[in-house]
């Protein structure tokens, strides 16, 4: 018997028995479709994580109080920088183009008869520089509102529009813990970006962020929460990571350990990059258990075939079909079904990604290898699983097998 008429002969048997060939593709269909989407979805969300970081600017560092040990073993994050060491960047680091320092602390704002609590975030006027922001109404404040600790604000698109509605609100009079802010401006809608909304947030001078809501917090000065640096272009940052190292060192006295930490936009996307390939790898090796389990059905459901025709093989065997046929046929059906599971499961998968992007900021791609990889690992799994039942039938003693009939 030739290649076609195997295949035609299994085509017929497995279209015989709809509901068993269906219910024995099912564990393939689900493994395919797993892991196509896991993988397209892993992509995605490092795409997006990239974007986001990719958005801050190719010469964004940030400093951070802390060396990395303490900064993973305490609750609390150490107050070892000061805004003192955010103006001796400024002046003293040549390679670096602006410097914005943060201290950012949850505080209720009140308007009326309206209030929410949201992070007020203490700043100076370099902000919409380094963080590339622009004010959308009014204007931001400058360097005289941080020299006077002024009690003004700006704020975030979408804290405006919760606390003002469609009024604008630059010179209204809003309340921030106890003590009464004029809002000077309104910052133009960004979006979230790591994590961090500033169009929920509430900007203030970082010296009237001290003085009225959070407290002299450090002995040396008033105690930060992070510096965000621009380097004056891409080629500079590692340069002004160096010099802000030396700098920091020589102010702090250290000889040992740091007690900062800087980290570049390239640090964050290998670090991220990192953990959302590992994510996506488990995720994709959780799904693909699925496969083996399809694989196992369809062995399973081949050895209750040869049970059930036993007397077709025998009949076979006796008019004169080779062991090497009776193989070939029963492989064909695993390969078959496996193959046909993968296809299906693989639509399945790639439709699943496609809604996942148009329902989500995902920017969800189709992974040609991981389609083209678990295909081809669908079909191996129904030939290898398909063998064991192959053999046996292949083995089986005509006259035994018509005797069993």
């Amino acid at each position: 018997m030739n290649l076609a008429e195997s295949i035609k002969m299994a085509g017929k048997t497995l279209l015989s028995n709809k509901l068993r060939s269906t219910l024995t593709m099912l564990g393939i269909v689900i493994g395919n479709a797993s892991v196509i989407a896991m993988v397209g979805i892993g992509e995605a969300g490092q795409k997006y994580v990239n974007k986001q970081l990719e958005s801050l600017g190719p010469n964004v560092l940030f400093v951070l109080p802390g060396n990395r040990e303490t900064q993973r073993i305490s609750f609390e994050v150490p107050k070892t920088l000061v805004l003192a060491d955010a103006d001796a960047i400024a002046t003293q680091v040549p390679t670096v183009a602006g410097v914005a320092p943060e201290l950012n602390r949850r505080q209720v704002v009140t308007y009326r008869n309206r209030n929410t609590n949201v992070n007020i975030i203490g700043t100076t006027s370099t902000f919409p520089e380094v963080r590339d922001f622009d004010t959308a109404k009014g204007r931001f404040f400058t360097e005289v509102d941080t020299k006077r600790n002024n009690q003004v604000t700006v704020l975030g698109a979408k804290l405006a529009e919760r606390l003002f509605g469609s009024s604008n609100p630059v010179g209204a009079q809003l309340r921030i813990k106890d003590s009464s802010f004029q809002v000077i401006g309104v910052l133009e809608a960004k979006g979230s970006s790591l994590g961090a909304d500033y169009d929920e947030a509430a900007l203030i001078p970082i010296t009237t962020s001290a003085n009225r809501l959070v407290g002299r917090n450090s002995p040396y000065g008033i105690g930060l929460d992070y510096i965000v640096l621009s380097a004056r272009d891409a080629n500079s940052v590692d340069a002004a990571e160096f010099q802000i190292t030396n700098l920091l060192r020589q102010r702090h006295n250290i000889n040992g350990e740091d007690d900062f930490t800087i980290r570049t936009q390239k640090d964050a996307m290998q670090t991220i990059g990192q953990i959302t390939s590992a994510l996506t790898i488990m995720l994709a090796a959780i799904a693909a258990i699925s496969l083996i389990v399809g694989g196992i059905g369809i062995m399973n459901i081949m050895l209750v075939s040869v049970t059930e025709r036993t007397q077709e093989i025998g009949l076979r065997k006796a008019i004169g079909a080779t062991q090497q046929d009776i193989l070939l046929q029963f492989i064909i059906e695993a390969v078959i079904l496996s193959a046909a599971g993968g296809l299906i499961g693989t639509a399945i998968g790639v439709g699943g990604i496609l809604l996942v992007a148009a329902l989500t900021p995902l920017d969800a791609g189709l992974s040609v290898v991981a389609i083209s990889l678990t295909v081809g690992v669908s079909g191996g799994i129904g030939l290898f699983f398909g063998v064991v039942p192959a053999r046996r039938a292949a083995q089986l003693d005509p006259i035994v097998a018509l005797r069993s009939a």
